[in-house]
């Protein structure tokens, strides 16, 4: 009696293992999209931090950057604020990792790139997105359209 009662325990947490499986991976890829979320908020809070100020004449910025910042480095190492003052303005402490593709590596869109280009022209940082081509749970969106 007692292997027959160890077996049909061993059967009952086999099929609600199971069954508690697919929840677990619905959670993991749902706290990567808030994850990625986050991180683009955050990134295109602090270029438009850094638009605002260099509008209001904070720091210099290049002749034909529109004032947005010419790559994501910038944002993190920071710009020299003020005439004759050696304070630095950071606007991000690193560049956060894209959760989707797990690297650093993020897509880029200058001011006179189309809202779906893929490619940079390399002169500034007006948008970021995800390199990542999959979709998102909710069926219909890609991560890259993000």
């Amino acid at each position: 009696m007692t292997l027959l009662e160890l077996i049909i325990a061993c059967s009952i947490l086999l099929i609600l293992s199971s069954m508690a499986l697919p929840v677990f991976n619905y959670t993991v890829i749902r706290q990567k999209e808030t994850e990625l979320h986050y991180d683009l908020r955050t990134m295109r809070d602090a270029i438009d931090r850094y638009r605002d100020l260099a509008d209001q004449h904070k720091f210099r910025t290049e002749v034909g950057s529109e004032n947005y910042p010419p790559d994501l480095d910038t944002l993190v190492k920071g710009v020299d604020i003020g005439a004759g003052e050696e304070k630095k303005l950071r606007f991000l402490r690193k560049i956060p990792v894209d959760p989707m593709t797990g690297q650093a590596d993020w897509g880029l869109r200058c001011v006179s790139d189309d809202p779906d280009s893929t490619s940079w022209c390399g002169k500034n940082v007006f948008d970021v997105y995800s390199k990542s081509q999959a979709t998102a749970l909710d069926g219909k969106t890609k991560y890259s359209d993000w």
